[in-house]
């Protein structure tokens, strides 16, 4: 059942995106941005984390949920560190997984023969 919620919400995010790149003329380095900042918002208020509680890696992977880490690593360095938090928690939240995809792209890039368009 797990697995079904993840799908499902995990596809809704897709979907939603899908309908805003068909009936706007927004870019898609913009909707990534809108979902990002979404997640941030939505996870600031904490009504994000419910539906991370509800559909696991469904809701954490796409990038709304990049958008909650940021937020609750912001919320936590506050918290620990007082002011300078604000700049400092979004790195360290996300900085395990910025690190696991720069690294994954330069073996992908080692291992395979990258051509420019």
């Amino acid at each position: 059942m797990d697995y079904l919620k993840a799908f499902i919400v995990g596809g809704l995010i897709c979907v939603i995106g899908q309908i805003l790149i068909d009936k706007t003329k927004l870019t898609s380095a913009r909707i990534l941005v809108i979902f990002v900042i979404a997640g941030c918002i939505l996870g600031g208020l904490g009504w994000y984390q419910s539906l991370v509680d509800f559909a696991g890696a469904g809701a954490s992977v796409p990038l709304p949920g990049f958008g909650n880490l940021l937020a609750k690593g912001v919320m936590k360095e506050i918290d620990q560190s007082g002011a300078i938090g604000i700049l400092t928690g979004g790195f360290k939240a996300a900085a395990a997984g910025v690190s696991a995809a720069i690294v994954s792209a330069f073996v992908m890039a080692l291992v395979f023969d990258p051509k420019e368009k």
